[in-house]
């Protein structure tokens, strides 16, 4: 059930009528004036959130594809069919983004994850003084609105580097040029806001997807686990990997969640149709996964990913008028899987490559997402509100295991975490034995095993980019070797369009618009000058 969508609407119907609509202050915009008089005001404020800030980061156009993309873009491994009208894809993949060619673009996303501070720092400030409020809800909204306002800088202060810390509302025209924080500032405000939301802040002892699809303790945890795993490596290379790993622990010692296992046969083998990753293909918001997820529903918010599971090609055989591969593996991207022993890369499992048409004739195409396929909206409705995986626990188990070992060294705990996502998708294998073999390897190598996991099992996370950002390593395959991972130095490494990675391409330019809008910003990242 749709509850937190429920919640939004009946707020939006309470607060207005036809009658005094044209006498009162828009009401889409949280201001201390106006609202935080009573409950409802509160619980919308912290609701907008949900749609507004990083959660932008991942919403999908059949065209353009997601924002969260972009980064996945610029390694030559995955391509957009209709990048000839989409310069951001072209720009990303050839390597060439500067200030100005994608100033609109990258202005958007700047400006969208700005407003969903603007609103969270609103909210922070005033929900403990709201009348009507208990502490209980107090706390846990407070703790919901501190997640997105660090969720929003951690996606700000790895795209672009330093920016402007902005922690109170606006509410006067004073300060309004306001000069860019250190990266180190940055990261510990998001550290700060997201302490509180884990141990503080009252959020649920529970998986969102049993909190009414609210962010829940878990959620919390996950993110501050990747943000000390971020921190430990470029550009900061603090040593936070403990820290890391006992975030980490919060989440995989509460209980709450677990993988998905594979339906088998009576002879043990796996259930196509039936195997894990089309158990939560078809699935909503799976309880045990999902930690933390982006809500749609058919009638108010729909989701376009399922339009993005075809090429241009299919578009006249399925119910949606406009298909399109807009995030399409490269060849030399899934060569990193070894297609004889990992269940993700066989077809109709995490991509596939067929399709039946109505007079039985079999189609095929490059291989494209299947993850996100939705039966019903692709063959019936073109409409799918089935809910989009931002952070699932298998993450978290990796999290933990690439921690555990930086810090402790090659564990039973550590090669444990990885060997459970491993022998799920390599399901012959007895995970004894991959137990037994990461065991035998140095930190260095292992850790490693587990740079390789999270390139193959995390790509519909869109982490793939990031990873290279604070390892400063790129993962290079080889069609011999099919499921063999080398990584070599990223600067230097020409992507498969023949573009060299430089230093500048570590980050993003703050765009052009922004600067003018805010000459302070001023200099301009390096090498975009």
């Amino acid at each position: 059930m749709k509850k937190l969508y429920i919640a939004i609407f009946i707020g939006l119907l309470a607060s207005t009528s036809c009658e005094d609509f044209l006498e009162e202050e828009p009401k889409d915009e949280m201001s201390s004036g106006q609202f935080f008089s009573e409950p409802s005001h509160a619980y919308n404020a912290v609701n907008s959130l949900y749609r507004n800030g990083a959660p932008q980061m991942y919403g999908t156009g059949t065209y353009q594809g997601s924002r969260a993309m972009l980064g996945n873009y610029m390694t030559g491994y995955f391509d957009n069919e209709y990048k000839g009208q989409e310069p951001h894809v072209q720009n990303a993949q050839q390597l060439t983004i500067s200030a100005n060619n994608l100033s609109d673009y990258l202005g958007g996303i700047w400006g969208d994850l700005y407003r969903g501070i603007s609103r969270a720092n609103n909210a922070i400030k005033y929900i403990p003084t709201t009348p009507g409020l208990s502490e209980e809800e107090a706390g846990q909204l407070t703790a919901e609105a501190r997640f997105f306002r660090a969720f929003a800088y951690y996606h700000l202060v790895r795209m672009f580097g330093e920016v402007p810390l902005i922690t109170e509302p606006y509410e006067s025209l004073e300060n309004l040029y306001v000069e860019r924080n250190t990266i180190k500032e940055i990261y510990d405000l998001i550290v700060e806001d997201l302490q509180y939301a884990a141990a503080e802040g009252r959020l649920p002892e529970t998986s969102m997807a049993s909190n009414e699809n609210r962010v829940s303790r878990g959620t919390a945890a996950t993110l501050l686990s990747e943000v000390y795993l971020t921190m430990s490596g470029y550009p900061l290379q603090e040593n936070h990997y403990e820290d890391a790993a006992n975030a980490a622990r919060i989440v995989i010692n509460s209980g709450n969640y677990s993988l998905t296992q594979h339906d088998v046969d009576s002879e043990g083998n796996v259930i196509p149709e039936n195997s894990a990753y089309n158990k939560i293909r078809k699935s909503d918001a799976s309880a045990n996964e999902y930690i933390y997820f982006l809500e749609y529903a058919v009638g108010i918010a729909q989701t376009s990913y399922p339009a993005i599971t075809y090429p241009v090609a299919l578009a006249s055989d399925v119910a949606y008028s406009i298909t399109n591969g807009a995030y399409q593996p490269a060849n030399g991207f899934l060569w990193g899987y070894n297609p004889e022993e990992d269940l993700r890369v066989q077809n109709k499992q995490y991509y596939h490559t067929t399709f039946e048409a109505e007079d039985g004739t079999i189609k095929t195409f490059p291989p494209t997402p299947y993850i996100w396929h939705d039966d019903q909206a692709v063959f019936e409705t073109a409409s799918s509100g089935k809910d989009l995986a931002v952070y699932t626990y298998s993450d978290v188990l990796l999290i933990a295991a690439e921690a555990i070992a930086r810090s402790q060294g090659v564990t039973s705990e550590a090669a444990g975490y990885l060997a459970r996502v491993r022998s799920r998708a390599y399901w012959k294998k007895d995970i004894a034995e991959i137990e037994s073999e990461l065991m035998a390897l140095s930190v260095d190598e292992f850790v490693e095993e587990v740079w390789e996991e999270r390139y193959r099992e995390l790509v519909f996370e869109f982490s793939l980019w990031h990873d290279i950002q604070r390892t400063r390593k790129f993962p290079v395959t080889s069609e011999n070797g099919m499921g063999e991972i080398n990584f070599v130095d990223v600067l230097g490494y020409s992507n498969k369009w023949g573009q060299t990675i430089q230093e500048k391409n570590l980050l993003f330019p703050i765009p052009e618009t922004e600067i003018q809008r805010n000459p302070s910003l001023l200099p301009q990242n390096p090498g975009y000058d």
